[in-house]
């Protein structure tokens, strides 16, 4: 009985977590961009969040990688209801399944 409430509460912190990180990589963009486009690595990084970053935000999903990703995701400003469809639901799916396996 409790395990839906677990999974509910537990997606809910997640996918709040990942809207925090969203909008400080969002707030970051102006200094991170002129970073970035000044060495031609962090161009080519910068053009590489633009066109796989909904791609990229498939592994968000992931322990170590998908916190960073969704901060990537607010720098290179994704869509941010794209954002929150794709890494949100894999979010909900991750805890789902864990609550199946447990």
């Amino acid at each position: 009985m409790s395990e839906p409430k677990a999974l509910l509460f537990a997606s809910c912190g997640n996918i709040l977590a990942i809207i925090l990180n969203y909008f400080l990589g969002y707030l970051l963009y102006e200094k991170t961009k002129t970073k970035l486009l000044a060495s031609k690595a962090g161009a080519k990084a910068y053009g590489y969040g633009h066109t796989y970053g909904y791609y990229a935000l498939l592994l968000s999903w992931l322990p170590i990688i998908g916190d960073p990703l969704t901060l990537v995701a607010g720098v290179v400003r994704l869509r941010f209801v794209w954002f929150v469809l794709i890494a949100g639901s894999l979010r909900i799916a991750r805890y789902a399944l864990l609550a199946l396996v447990v």
